[in-house]
């Protein structure tokens, strides 16, 4: 009886600890700006971020620098850029006028280390 009541004890304890979905919030009041402004062989870099969190735009402008260096980074196309406290996907835009090259990433989706996951919502209407 006892191995019985330890058993279903431990099954109920396992069927209860799932992970949980990630929270999901929507916000509307991103930052926009130039973050980084580089000078490298291909010419003068801007990296410009568009609804953006506070707290992790540096990081993430570095990172798409970084992604840009090394080429992996394409025009119009949907792309994650993994960050020291969140996973951002968004939408690149690359703009290249002479040496001038404008890097713009739209935020879109921001899923934090503490498990939230932030969806940017346009309340222009």
């Amino acid at each position: 009886m006892k191995k019985v009541l330890f058993g279903l004890l431990l099954v109920t304890c396992f069927a209860f600890s799932k992970r949980k979905d990630p929270k999901v919030e929507t916000y509307d009041f991103g930052q926009n700006g130039m973050e980084l402004v580089a000078r490298s062989k291909k010419g003068v870099i801007i990296v410009s971020t568009f609804n953006s969190k506070m707290t992790i735009r540096q990081d993430i402008a570095r990172k798409l620098y970084d992604l840009y260096l090394a080429n992996k980074l394409q025009s119009n196309k949907k792309i994650t850029v993994d960050g020291t406290e969140a996973d951002v996907t968004g939408k690149c835009v690359i703009r290249k006028k002479n040496s001038l090259t404008a890097v713009d990433f739209y935020y879109e989706v921001v899923n934090w280390n503490s498990g939230l996951k932030e969806v940017y919502k346009n309340s222009v209407k």
